[in-house]
């Protein structure tokens, strides 16, 4: 088979399209046969090198954490699925035409494969930040960065939860933040201005690291109300820095229910193929897409 592999560290030049061997899964993993990979942050940061715990890196190594495709084998002890099942999940190297997920869920009626490729990271560090920074129904959250994959989960999550937003984003996505029910307000000169012009904020999140968190701190009143997942400096500000991921089965499941109940819908901006990895990447680290996949095709 083929998948994207890099062997040592650096810019996006260093991803090759190599035949590989085909993995086979463990017992509680399943198989799937590729039809979307979700390019996250993650990978590209791997990829350069950065130091990240949760995911210890190896070389060579492969990319991509999340996909969807069709479940082609089941490994020990696995119930609840079959082979031909649609699925989509979390697991290693699937930026690859056979990948192996350690956790999963049914895709739900009308979702295409690109767009359930885009959901589980998103998913996961959504709900974990909005619990972690301790908003709830009745307050006002204000999100840096809030037109991204990240800040698009979050944004639809507080309205189903009743948590009102204000968001952060250039102007192009003004209209876009709107649809997903925030207040909008554009970065850049005056934008702590702006923002205290639109009400007290009880919380924030920083999902751009963009070196906002003295302000975010400033408008909260309180470190402890900021959360970022961007900024590797937020604990000088007292800030904490979110990069453990919690539990992707249960955020696969309430991604599911809220899809459901037509709370949640996270566009695709654009795909690519396996042989484009390291275009999407560049567009990832640009933050020039809102939920990019790119696409193994034959």
């Amino acid at each position: 088979m083929r998948k994207v592999s890099f062997a040592e560290f650096g810019g996006p030049e260093v991803l090759q399209l190599v035949d590989a061997e085909e993995p086979h899964p463990g017992p509680g993993q399943i198989r799937v046969a590729v039809r979307a990979a979700g390019v996250n942050p993650v990978d590209w940061r791997l990829r350069e090198g950065q130091v990240l715990g949760a995911h210890p890196i190896e070389l060579p190594a492969g990319v991509g954490l999340d996909a969807a495709g069709v479940v082609d084998e089941v490994g020990e002890g696995v119930d609840g699925v079959e082979v031909g099942d649609p699925v989509f999940g979390e697991g290693s190297d699937t930026y690859a035409e056979f990948a192996v997920l350690s956790a999963w869920a049914r895709m739900p009626e009308g979702l295409t494969f690109a767009e359930a490729a885009g959901y589980p990271s998103v998913m996961e560090t959504a709900l974990r930040v909005l619990r972690e920074v301790g908003v709830r129904a009745g307050q006002t959250l204000l999100v840096s960065g809030a037109s991204g994959g990240v800040g698009s989960a979050v944004l639809q999550i507080a309205r189903d939860r009743g948590i009102a937003v204000i968001g952060t984003a250039g102007a192009a996505n003004q209209d876009y933040l709107r649809e997903l029910g925030a207040v909008p307000t554009t970065y850049g000169e005056g934008w702590v201005e702006r923002v205290r012009g639109l009400g007290r904020v009880d919380a924030a999140l920083d999902l751009a690291g963009s070196g906002v968190i003295r302000e975010l701190v400033e408008l909260t009143g309180d470190p402890r109300r900021v959360v970022s997942i961007a900024d590797f400096g937020a604990s000088e500000f007292g800030v904490r820095f979110s990069g453990t991921a919690g539990s992707m089965r249960e955020a696969l499941a309430e991604t599911v229910d809220l899809i459901g109940r037509g709370r949640l819908r996270i566009p695709v901006e654009k795909s690519y193929a396996l042989t484009e990895a390291a275009a999407a990447h560049i567009d990832s680290r640009a933050g020039h897409t809102r939920g990019p996949s790119p696409v193994p095709k034959p």
